[in-house]
């Protein structure tokens, strides 16, 4: 675009914090316990009626609304690292049950049969999560900052629900693909419930959610020393 005076203007890209602030680590922190808390649950196939699940419903759309708020504040490459921790801490969690199930069971201890048995299932469950989640959440920090360079600090929601669409679809797509046998699925009519009534839920939720989506980011962006308001 050419100025009053024949000179181009610089092109405005989207503005990011820095992560070493207070609020990063505290997302992080919170990110990766949810989305253990939401494998370890996800070992549970539950139905309400027609419709089929799994435990990690209870907490793990909260995994996508934190993505969102380290995506809109810091950017793409501070979500990965969050990813890439979170995804560290999985393995970390699963390779520590694993080694548990081969130490050996005090006289007391009558349960090693069933934690063998979830063991078990957290481990296709954290194939599944994991994959699922990289695909997911990579897929969900890219659409944030890339409608976020073209419309900078406007249409927040538009950058929430798109990011939600297609994230969730990819992270549903994958863990249902690999998870359904874990919990028991074994048709193809189980299979398509359960994965679009997942990724249906997942969405809904984080939709439902946008309020305080909203007031998070805003809390974050004005408590920031270094995000820098782009117009």
């Amino acid at each position: 675009m050419i100025g009053v005076i024949g000179t181009e203007r610089p092109e405005q890209h989207a503005r990011f914090a820095q992560v070493g602030s207070t609020y990063y680590p505290i997302l992080i922190a919170v990110f990766t316990a949810l989305v253990i808390i939401s494998n370890v649950t996800a070992t549970k196939g539950v139905a309400f009626g027609p419709i089929i699940t799994d435990g990690g419903f209870i907490v793990f759309p909260l995994t996508y609304i934190i993505g969102d708020v380290l995506s809109e504040v810091y950017g793409f490459k501070a979500t990965r690292r969050a990813i890439y921790l979170g995804f560290a801490m999985n393995i970390l969690a699963a390779l520590t049950f694993w080694a548990t199930i081969y130490l050996p069971a005090a006289d007391f201890y009558p349960n090693q049969a069933h934690f063998e048995n979830i063991v078990h299932s957290y481990t296709q469950l954290i194939i599944a999560g994991l994959a699922g989640f990289i695909v997911g959440q990579t897929i969900n920090a890219w659409v944030v900052v890339a409608i976020k360079e073209r419309t900078k600090e406007k249409h927040l929601w538009a950058r929430l629900v798109g990011s939600t669409f297609a994230g969730q679809l990819g992270d549903t797509l994958v863990f249902c693909a690999i998870a359904a046998n874990a919990i028991g699925i074994s048709t193809f009519h189980d299979f398509a419930v359960y994965t679009g009534q997942g990724w249906l839920y997942k969405t809904a939720v984080e939709v439902l959610f946008l309020p305080v989506t909203y007031r998070v980011i805003s809390y974050i962006k004005h408590r920031e020393p270094t995000y820098d308001f782009a117009v």
